[in-house]
């Protein structure tokens, strides 16, 4: 049998196990499908009265891997069958051969449990986060500062059945220490740290086998998005090719393709369109009516850009501009500028992502460096994240002991420290450069990690007790810039030879707690603002 008709039987099969694991009800997705058909297919067959899209759905994966770094915390417990495993797959990631049974036994280590979602309809090398819990009965004392080590991820529930790996997890772990209730040590997560395998195809499957229609269907989407936008690969199943475009908002490109008209007549056209733009005007739900204008096309342009001018009601105003810049179309900009201007608009949000979609990297930037001095730090922030996407001048970034970002931005008049607890680890300086106070004195929980200036000292002094050698004290010096505290604290120590920053491997878990700790005393002349906790499961 062909290998690549193979690849996708795999494929196939293993979409619908995840289904029935993840309990996704197949009748009720189609439900929802047709529930979504009907609004568009009221004005001519549409795909989605022909066939239903299938979007992998979030998979929970599970994995067992090492976790080092420990300083003794660890534990030599391993059951037999994931010792047997972890024996093998260590022996292929290393170049050379080492005693694998000292490596797992030694408290320096600690035999992990991992768990993940991999994301709906997930992009290769898209990153998610991971948990990481020790062991049941196992002597594991702390997993803290430790390093998770590459592991496998396959679904849940399948480990040693031999499956596939559909992600790999690795990275430092992550511990919440902002949070006023001790952390449990024996848990922690990888901000960030787990890795899409592969691409997961969208695909369209007919309720009814006809080659016919499917190449019908192929020729449509071809027509509307692209030669190459989709591949019938059976009489019943079309595989989708997301357009470039449309790859970060896969889930709306499979609305497109389930809303788009199967012809595609100059007068039927016009019909629709006068229908869905009135829909648009006085319906409560007018997600599905832009969706629909968006599929048709640019012959919506004419009708949707009368909205812009003439409509009172600003939610009408914004959708019409953002289904006309998704269409191409600069005239819609200046109406969004507006809406993401105005603060005193319920849409600012939803402006600024429009622009940061369908516009230009210079109208991007444009926009986005003006919000970077808007009073509301959600703006700020949201203005920052386009810039950051865009790679702009604005925002400067440095990858810090192969942990986290520290990221800066000097636009802005509001300074703030912004810390990640989810997604990708980062530390952003809002107002850079920031100056600390001349008066410093902090410590971290445990005190081990100690910060201190008095008036009049020309530096600020960092302090770190030794990790693995009790009673030695690390010292080094730094100004009183916050980014230089940052890295002082936070780089790796290097060997006395080379000439490079040296820091004291401070981890990021620590880092953002004494950044709390410094803005709340003042230490800091800065707003502290922490993203959401990070949640699994």
């Amino acid at each position: 049998m062909n290998p690549d008709v193979i690849k996708k039987i795999c494929l196939w099969e293993t979409l619908f196990v995840a289904c029935f694991t993840c309990g996704c009800n197949i009748l009720s997705a189609n439900r929802r499908s047709k529930a979504q058909v009907s609004v568009a297919a009221e004005f001519g067959a549409t795909i989605g009265t022909l066939a239903d899209v299938v979007v992998p759905p979030a998979i929970p994966l599970e994995g067992y891997g090492l976790v080092g770094g420990l300083n003794g915390t660890g534990s030599a417990e391993c059951s037999p069958p994931i010792r047997a495993y972890l024996k093998q797959y260590i022996l292929t990631q290393l170049p050379e051969r080492m005693n694998i049974d000292k490596f797992i036994e030694s408290l320096d280590t600690a035999v992990v449990r991992v768990e993940g979602i991999l994301p709906a309809a997930a992009s290769k090398n898209q990153p998610f986060d991971v948990r990481v819990t020790t062991l049941p009965g196992t002597q594991t004392i702390s997993l803290e500062n430790g390093w998770l080590y590459g592991t496998e991820l396959v679904l849940a529930g399948t480990f040693g059945a031999s499956t596939k790996a559909l992600a790999k997890a690795e990275g430092p772990l992550f511990m919440d220490k902002i949070e006023t209730s001790p952390a449990n040590t024996r848990l922690a997560y990888v901000l960030g740290g787990g890795k899409v395998a592969a691409e997961n195809n969208i695909n369209l499957v007919l309720r009814k086998s006809d080659f016919k229609i499917t190449s019908l269907i192929r020729n449509r989407l071809d027509e509307r998005f692209g030669y190459g936008t989709a591949k019938a690969v059976s009489p019943r199943v079309i595989e989708l090719n997301i357009p470039v475009k449309y790859k970060g908002q896969k889930q709306k490109f499979a609305d497109l393709a389930r809303t788009l008209y199967l012809d595609n007549l100059p007068d039927s056209s016009q019909e629709r369109i006068k229908a869905l733009i009135k829909r648009l005007i006085i319906s409560k739900d007018k997600n599905e009516y832009e969706i629909a204008l968006e599929a048709i096309g640019n012959e919506s342009l004419n009708e949707l850009s009368a909205l812009l001018n003439s409509s009172s009601d600003e939610q009408i105003r914004l959708r019409a501009a953002r289904c006309m810049l998704n269409l191409g179309s600069d005239r819609s900009l200046p109406a969004l500028r507006e809406i993401a201007m105005n603060r005193n608009s319920a849409y600012r949000l939803e402006a600024l992502e429009a622009i940061a979609t369908g516009g230009r990297r210079d109208d991007i930037a444009s926009i986005s460096r003006r919000l970077l001095r808007d009073p509301d730090f959600d703006i700020r922030l949201a203005a920052y994240e386009q810039l950051q996407n865009i790679s702009d001048i604005a925002v400067t970034q440095k990858f810090v002991a192969r942990s986290f970002y520290l990221e800066q931005t000097a636009q802005t008049d509001y300074k703030t420290v912004f810390v990640s607890r989810s997604g990708l680890p980062k530390i952003v300086l809002f107002g850079a450069p920031i100056t600390c106070s001349n008066s410093i004195f902090v410590q971290s929980a445990d005190g081990n990690i100690t910060i201190n200036a008095s008036p009049g000292d020309d530096y600020v002094t960092l302090i770190r007790k030794h990790p693995r050698r009790p009673g030695v004290m690390l010292q080094l010096k730094s100004s009183f810039d916050l980014a230089s505290i940052i890295l002082t604290l936070c780089d790796e120590p290097l060997a006395k030879d080379k000439q490079e920053h040296q820091g004291l491997g401070v981890s990021y878990s620590d880092m953002i707690a004494l950044l709390k700790q410094m803005c709340d005393k003042g230490v800091i002349p800065a707003e502290f603002r922490a993203g959401p906790p990070l949640k699994i499961g």
